[in-house]
């Protein structure tokens, strides 16, 4: 066993990387605790105030592959201190923006920087770890739920103070002055026997499917574009459909801060289902639950009830994304784990910025959310259909061709 991996070491970076991108997340979230006050500053409907987050999913879905390549390229350190200063930038273009459509360009670099702290710090832990590969990658990924949970409540007193704009701001100082320092921890770089042991599988043969590696990249990134337009509903719309009910955005941060805690737990326990069960089970045990969370939005819109079924959604959902990392892992060669794995992240993050603007886009045509949800359950219903396909044609990969592949 290689002593490089899963060891004391291993678990430090770990610890490092998840607090890296538990700060440079916030760019993912940050707009959607903003998107009130900036619907009341440059007016429009719904749908026009989704447009800034949009952007800002498709800046980061593009990003998810950019700095993968880099990553395999040049290594986790130039990719950090490059993406904490892309995303300073954009917060300094969102801050002077007169426009929102000026907003919407300067979120969507803020959204391409932001993106260096999921997927490619996702697949370079990945290769520090074999036996607790899953619940490695699971709290990697925790990383970005926590911005989610932590960041709309740590800044909802700067937003009641000084406005949005004052949120950007300090956001512009603050993510390069904690990141580009703390990046310079990770500078250790794993030595090319260790590389090779990494590329094996987690305890189980590698898998095979009837398609080429690249049928099996689409197939998985049409899988995250479907789970992740049904998992944007709740996520990006929760704030204003509390307002809509007359709760206000505080509790809709707050909901939105439970929702990603539950999340941030379900990561943590998937991670240690995927180590047992696999990538595939894993995500379709947490695709179910999610469509079951979004059925419950139906019928319930009590206060009590709200916060009820945003845990269960949270909980039920937050294991979904990372299990693509596992997958790829699983099905695909392990060399190309940074790109395939940013490709397939990209999907998930265009799902999410494509179920954000359309849920904004149902909410203006008919004048409710109910559409809505009924649209992300529809989304939902596809992932699981590509998911279970994959499975059913799946099988272990023969002893020599999973060695070769590894």
């Amino acid at each position: 066993m290689n002593p490089i991996l899963d060891s004391r070491y291993s678990w430090a970076r770990l610890a490092l990387s998840l607090s890296i991108s538990t700060v440079g997340s916030v760019g993912m979230w940050s707009i959607i605790a903003l998107m009130p006050a900036v619907q009341a500053e440059f007016g429009g409907g719904r749908g026009a105030a989704s447009l800034p987050y949009t952007l800002t999913m498709t800046g980061y879905a593009l990003g998810n592959v950019v700095w993968g390549r880099l990553l395999d390229r040049f290594g986790v350190i130039p990719v950090l201190m490059a993406a904490a200063l892309l995303t300073a930038l954009g917060y300094v273009l969102a801050a002077i923006s007169p426009s929102m459509a000026t907003l919407a360009a300067g979120q969507a670099v803020i959204g391409l920087g932001a993106a260096a702290f999921f997927a490619p710090l996702m697949a370079d832990i990945s290769l520090w770890f074999r036996r607790r590969r899953g619940i490695a990658v699971g709290i990697a990924a925790s990383g970005n739920y926590l911005a989610g949970a932590i960041w709309p409540l740590a800044l909802s007193g700067v937003l009641a103070e000084s406005g949005w704009r004052g949120v950007c701001w300090l956001l512009a100082l603050l993510v390069p002055l904690l990141i580009v320092p703390a990046s310079l921890f990770l500078r250790r770089r794993l030595p090319a026997e260790s590389l090779t042991a990494a590329a094996q599988a987690t305890g189980r043969a590698l898998r095979e499917v009837p398609w080429s590696p690249r049928m099996m990249t689409w197939l998985l990134a049409l899988a995250g574009v479907a789970c992740c337009v049904a998992m944007s509903m709740p996520q990006v719309h929760i704030v204003a459909f509390c307002v809509d009910l007359g709760y206000g955005p505080a509790v809709g941060a707050e909901m939105l801060s439970l929702m990603l805690m539950g999340g941030v737990a379900s990561r943590l326990v998937s991670g240690f289902v995927m180590d047992r069960l696999g990538g595939i089970p894993t995500l379709l045990i947490g695709s179910i639950g999610q469509m079951i969370g979004l059925i419950l939005y139906l019928p319930f819109d009590g206060l009590a009830s709200l916060y009820v079924v945003s845990l269960i959604f949270g909980l039920s959902q937050g294991g979904i994304v990372p299990a693509y990392a596992i997958i790829i892992r699983e099905y695909l060669p392990a060399r190309e784990a940074g790109a395939r794995v940013g490709f397939v992240i990209m999907a998930t993050i265009l799902g999410m910025a494509l179920g954000g603007w359309m849920s904004g886009w149902i909410y203006d045509a008919s004048g409710s959310y109910q559409l809505a949800f009924l649209n992300g359950i529809a989304w939902n219903a596809l992932n699981i259909g590509v998911m279970v396909t994959i499975l059913l044609r799946s099988r272990p990969r023969r002893p020599e061709a999973a060695l070769a592949a590894a």
